[in-house]
């Protein structure tokens, strides 16, 4: 058996015979006959496989024969001498475009379970993203995951509320609906009414401020004597504000990511382990999303990364499938997606990630 070094996997070196443009009716229908059943079992595809598909309608010799264009044209791939084919890094992508020209759909009970995740009553936004994010695993059993933003939020109402003795809860309101939530420390024994004049002195002056103003602007009131509240009450408003502010406060945006045992399964050598675990690693830097962000902005609606059109996948061989959602002002503030193997079902996942893409936008102009 002698092996075969595998096509360059560099987006920049797999380029397209341009007669392939053109293939005929017959020939399309042999490539995506291969691709399919590539991606359903994983193995490489022989001319016989095909030619019983076709009930042979064409002989094995005649399947080889288109093979081998497919092969020159730098759309499939030998792994050996006597094995079939399987679809290259570029055949994929060729395949993968077809399927969003032709579009697709979701089954509605598929449907029903991304939206009624999405749409749970008394969840907060992040919540809601979170059960979003394991309901899209389960059902594409991949790796979800959700990008969100933390932007300078507006403040529409930020509530102190007592948990411990001394700790106290702080809910912040943003103005686009997020509800966000953090646990802060407070002088022990303190009365609760601290915490209410310091919510209330904070919902008087600092509403419909942007976080950060409002952080200069506590401490510009505070040094001029303006804040009508004792010492400890400001202490309380000034600590509430800075746990939005601070370096670990995750407003630079940062990653929901579920079901990353998906992923792993389909790992099959140490070295792909190692790529996958470094893959989990830069996707927890934060500063990653707003990077995965921009590549959104360059176009729209739903985005195929197949293996090295990422830098975050370059040496994973792995796929992702990714859709921004929208504010009410049409700005793409986040995104979620799945990430498995190159031999994705495209097919099925690619109208699944959309439609929960639109479910969470229609979430976001549902809160404000």
């Amino acid at each position: 058996m002698t092996l075969q070094k595998p096509p360059s996997s560099d987006p920049n070196a797999a380029t397209i015979d341009k007669s392939v443009l053109g293939m005929n009716e017959r020939v399309h229908m042999i490539f995506n006959r291969i691709v399919d059943r590539y991606l359903s079992s994983g193995s490489a595809v022989g001319s016989k496989a095909i030619a019983d598909d076709l009930d042979h309608m064409l002989s094995s010799a005649s399947i080889r024969s288109i093979m081998a264009e497919l092969e020159h044209a730098g759309l499939l791939f030998q792994p050996h001498t006597s094995a079939g084919r399987i679809p290259t890094q570029t055949g994929l992508r060729l395949f993968v475009n077809g399927l969003l020209e032709i579009g697709g759909s979701i089954s509605d009970s598929e449907r029903m379970m991304l939206d009624v995740n999405c749409q749970a009553q008394g969840l907060s936004f992040d919540d809601a993203l979170s059960e979003t994010s394991s309901m899209l695993s389960g059902l594409t059993h991949c790796a979800a995951l959700v990008i969100m933003p933390k932007t300078d939020m507006i403040i529409k109402q930020v509530e102190f509320i007592p948990i411990e003795k001394n700790k106290a809860l702080v809910v912040l309101v943003s103005s686009a609906g997020h509800v966000e939530n953090r646990i802060m420390e407070t002088p022990a024994d303190m009365p609760a009414s601290v915490l209410i004049e310091a919510g209330n002195f904070i919902n008087a002056h600092l509403a419909g401020k942007s976080l950060s103003e409002a952080s200069v602007l506590l401490k510009e009131l505070i040094e001029v004597k303006q804040a009508a509240i004792d010492e400890l009450t400001q202490k309380v408003a000034a600590s509430g504000i800075a746990i939005w502010t601070g370096k670990n406060s995750g407003l630079s945006g940062n990653f929901i990511l579920r079901g990353q045992a998906n992923l792993l399964e389909n790992v099959t050598a140490m070295d792909q382990l190692e790529h996958v675990r470094s893959l989990f690693h830069q996707l927890e830097e934060q500063s990653n999303a707003l990077d995965v962000l921009a590549t959104m902005q360059q176009a729209e609606g739903v985005q195929i990364f197949i293996g090295s059109e990422n830098r975050f996948f370059s040496e994973t061989n792995c796929s992702t499938i990714i859709a921004p959602y929208y504010d009410s002002n049409q700005s793409i503030i986040g995104a979620v997606g799945v990430i498995g193997p190159t031999r994705l079902d495209y097919a099925r996942i690619i109208p699944m990630v959309n439609h929960t893409s639109a479910t969470i936008t229609k979430m976001l102009s549902e809160r404000l």
